[in-house]
């Protein structure tokens, strides 16, 4: 069975370094496992790889799709398996780096396949929630009990997402989730990055600030002129509707977004971004806990990229 490398961790950890130098050792390619990276012109927020970086070794779904368009998990596996399997034509070992659990867990688990997205119905859910907050949440519980339970009443994208199943297909989310797609049919070998969570922490805070200088707030302001202009034909002024784009939802956007709608302030917009990078850092080690056969490799006070790769390298080989 041909083999596919996969190289998990929280976000900050230090993939990217690590990934791009095992992959120059095998001599093979970098696929992207991250469901922010691949929206183009969202470069800082979603910190990815720099022209450098991308510039040593070829990553795959990168810049794939615009901020205002939807792409979905579904979509990412069959985007996915062709470039493994090309990859695999020229005898090379596909590296897959990432964070996001559902592309991982879509790989090597299956995913459940469901109706797709209709932007009519999300925008009437989206009206009837403004109307009376927490409506789409009791709808939901009517309509389908099991999944209600396993999201949080403050998770509107997921609710709309589980109302619409129900109203396009007149099944349950909770009932397609039980008949899953098969995982893709790889040998995974799975290698995860982990650090102490005081260091973890330290340096998603050094990352933040580092955005903020580089240029986020303006980066987000782009963004979101492009967004406008692709759907009303006008420039971003900040006092329309913006539509429910999965892409503002990352990490420092949605933050930044609310300091330029003057919700809340420049400091507390950081704050925010710091905290909730956190959080979602803690969400993914629970992710991957779920993943059988990951050998962790804690890389905790190790700060030397060679280091580093030269262990995982070591557990790699001992899997091949």
């Amino acid at each position: 069975m041909n083999k596919v490398i996969i190289l998990l961790g929280p976000t900050c950890v230090g993939k990217t370094e690590v990934s791009i130098s095992i992959a120059k050792t095998l001599n093979t390619e970098i696929i992207s496992a991250d469901s922010m990276q691949i929206y183009r012109f969202m470069d800082i927020g979603t910190a990815k790889p720099d022209k450098n970086q991308l510039s040593e070794i070829k990553h795959h779904m990168i810049d794939i799709v615009n901020p205002w368009e939807t792409f979905s998990t579904g979509k990412y596996i069959k985007t996915v398996v062709p470039i493994i399997e090309n990859l695999h034509i020229e005898n090379k070992i596909p590296i897959i780096v990432g964070g996001t659990g559902l592309y991982i867990k879509a790989m090597t688990r299956g995913i459940f396949s469901g109706p797709s997205a209709d932007w009519t119905i999300r925008e009437s859910l989206i009206e009837m929630e403004k109307k009376q907050n927490g409506f789409l949440y009791n709808y939901l519980k009517n309509l389908d009990p099991e999944a209600a339970a396993k999201i949080t009443q403050n998770d509107i994208r997921r609710i709309i997402r589980a109302i619409e199943v129900f109203l396009k297909s007149n099944t349950k989310m909770s009932e397609i989730q039980k008949s899953m797609t098969n995982p893709l049919p790889y040998e995974f070998i799975k290698i995860g990055l982990t650090r102490e969570r005081k260091e973890l922490y330290q340096l998603i805070e050094k990352r933040v600030d580092n955005m903020i200088v580089s240029g986020l707030v303006e980066e987000v302001k782009r963004v979101i002129s492009l967004i406008e202009k692709s759907i009303y034909s006008s420039s971003s002024s900040f006092d329309k509707p913006l539509p429910p784009c999965p892409s503002l939802q990352a990490l420092g956007y949605k933050e930044v977004i609310m300091y330029l709608n003057k919700k809340i302030s420049f400091d507390e917009a950081i704050r925010l971004i710091k905290r909730n990078t956190k959080r979602y850092a803690k969400r993914q080690f629970t992710w991957f806990k779920k993943e059988a056969d990951i050998s962790w490799i804690d890389i905790t006070n190790i700060s030397d990229v060679k280091l580093i790769s030269d262990t995982v390298l070591n557990t790699i080989k001992k899997r091949l």
